[in-house]
């Protein structure tokens, strides 16, 4: 806009604008696909860092669920202990 804007300003004939406003009309398309290049990058970046930061916690929500279920079995082992039934076999990692 600011180009549009000097040229159309600008002191100059008619012939020399016109000149210009095609040598700024021709590089469109450049900058256009410069432009395309930059957001796709960008994008790619922020798709690698989302599935980077998903990774990482999903991790921890899979050790925290599993440290549950182990702190789980510990606490229903120690009632059935403690009021003389059988404890029941262990839970395994039903997560893996």
């Amino acid at each position: 806009m600011g180009t549009i804007a000097g040229l159309l300003m600008a002191p100059r004939t008619g012939r020399e604008t016109r000149q210009l406003i095609k040598k700024s009309a021709d590089a469109l398309p450049e900058l256009a696909e410069d432009l395309s290049t930059s957001v796709q990058l960008q994008a790619d970046r922020f798709s690698e860092t989302a599935l980077r930061n998903w990774d990482g916690t999903l991790t921890r929500l899979k050790e925290a669920i599993s440290a549950g279920l182990e702190a789980t079995q510990r606490e229903h082992q120690l009632l059935n202990t403690e009021s003389g039934n059988d404890p029941n076999p262990p839970v395994r990692d039903r997560l893996r």
